[in-house]
């Protein structure tokens, strides 16, 4: 009997021992982001509950935002002016209006915004964007017919975003507190300095005479605002969440970061 016991015994130990060296030989099994079985270093937390998960979620979207209450307002003030205004008026000029001539009064408005582009270029020192910036203009406004046309894009040369706010980031500038404007929407207190002084500047250039014109005739910027929207993807409710008003002023936030940045 006892050679029976030790002849079990000895079986157990080879098996533990074959199955230790079948782990041993085993292919390490690596994750696509570069981690050895990541899921081993997890700790979890099974106190942690579904309300505590949502409120630490909405802490990492904090932005400062004094004006909260007020800003709450305009934006139902901006969702409501957009479902009933904003978006019919783009759908008719949507129906009414040709998609080429569409494309021209976008490519149009959008050589006009090239003016304050290469002047926010310069005062950041961003020496080929301003070079880039200059020749989408030269390019534009005489192959592109005032800027009809946008031949500059499909020479390699696509539009570059650059206004005062992000100047002003550029010098350390904070953002301030959170703002959300009349039918324009977020902003902070820096940006919004930003667009004065980018109005101020383009106006003060007065490219094409586009400026004076638009002085005695108030449908240019009428024109302007609803190619705005128009070029505009964004619509209230997408985000299909009761905390869309949170997850806007975060994005908007983080991207002025990533564009002050860049």
């Amino acid at each position: 009997m006892a050679k029976h016991f030790l002849l079990i015994a000895a079986l157990l130990s080879a098996g533990v021992a074959q199955a230790d060296n079948s782990k041993a030989n085993a292919p390490t099994v690596v994750a696509p982001d570069g981690f050895t079985e990541p899921l081993t270093k997890l700790k979890f937390n099974p106190g942690l509950d579904q309300r505590e998960f949502e409120r630490s979620t909405l802490n990492a979207l904090n932005v400062y935002d004094p004006l909260e209450s007020w800003n709450r307002r305009v934006y139902h003030f901006n969702y409501r002016f957009d479902q009933w205004v904003f978006l019919p008026v783009i759908d008719g000029y949507r129906y009414i209006t040709p998609s080429f001539l569409r494309s021209g009064v976008s490519n149009f408005f959008n050589n006009l915004g090239d003016v304050p582009n290469l002047l926010n270029s310069l005062l950041q020192f961003k020496g080929q964007r301003s070079m880039e910036t200059t020749a989408r203009l030269l390019l534009n406004t005489t192959l592109g017919v005032a800027g009809l046309w946008d031949p500059a894009t499909k020479m390699g040369l696509p539009r570059q975003s650059e206004d005062f706010g992000q100047t002003l980031g550029f010098y350390g500038v904070p953002g301030g507190a959170y703002v959300i404007l009349p039918i324009l929407g977020p902003s902070n207190l820096r940006d919004t300095g930003g667009l004065v002084f980018d109005y101020s500047a383009e106006s003060t250039v007065n490219f094409l005479n586009v400026a004076e014109v638009s002085s005695n005739h108030p449908e240019v910027w009428v024109l302007r605002g609803v190619d705005k929207r128009y070029q505009t993807s964004f619509r209230y409710g997408q985000l299909n969440t009761p905390f869309e008003y949170e997850k806007v002023r975060y994005v908007y936030t983080e991207a002025r970061k990533l564009q002050i940045a860049e």
